[in-house]
């Protein structure tokens, strides 16, 4: 019975974030492209489009973990609305996946450009960046543009996680996540399902 549980909490919380980010975001439809696989396996999935005045790019120095970085200027950020198996806490051992999401993050975007884009919040308690990130320019919407949050969630190396007032894509967050978990990809295939 405690494994029910468990799964009908993770619905409930699934049904009070969707509520949310239609509270939060009601007057302001987001525009949908296509997300390109850097793997190039075909991926059909929405991204979106920002505007030139809502993005900054920046360099990433190093990816710490599956969803944090370092960008120049030794500033940390973590990326919003997802979390990535542990890797660092020095309270418990590497969690089931959690290497395996580095080593994806690392391929994205170590070494490379990125455009950064805030939401609500500009950091968090640890006083890191939060932002959602793109390798591509997603203001055009054209060439290979990759929304590495949502594609951690969509190929099983992320899962969602959303904290309030911080909510601007999490309704797509939740759409990877459930395509991710019906195909069993990543993490979902691979770990236990204590998530």
């Amino acid at each position: 019975m405690g494994q029910f549980d468990k799964k009908q909490s993770v619905y409930i919380l699934v049904i009070i974030l969707a509520v949310l980010q239609l509270f939060f975001n009601r007057n302001n439809p987001l525009p949908k492209v296509s997300l390109i696989s850097p793997t190039n396996s075909p991926v059909p999935s929405p991204t979106t489009i920002i505007t030139p005045s809502e993005k900054q790019l920046v360099k990433v120095v190093r990816a710490i973990d599956g969803d944090t970085v370092e960008i120049e200027g030794n500033i940390k950020v973590r990326y919003i609305g997802i979390n990535t198996p542990e890797l660092h806490d020095p309270r418990r051992p590497v969690q089931c996946y959690g290497q395996i999401s580095a080593d994806e993050n690392k391929k994205l975007v170590e070494g490379k450009e990125v455009y950064i884009q805030k939401d609500v919040s500009e950091v968090d308690k640890y006083k890191r960046l939060l932002r959602y990130v793109w390798v591509g320019d997603p203001s055009t919407g054209s060439g290979q543009v990759i929304f590495v949050n949502d594609y951690l969630v969509r190929q099983g190396f992320a899962q969602v996680s959303t904290f309030p007032p911080d909510v601007k894509y999490v309704s797509q967050f939740l759409e990877a996540q459930k395509e991710a978990m019906e195909n069993k990809r990543g993490l979902w295939k691979d770990c236990p399902t204590d998530k």
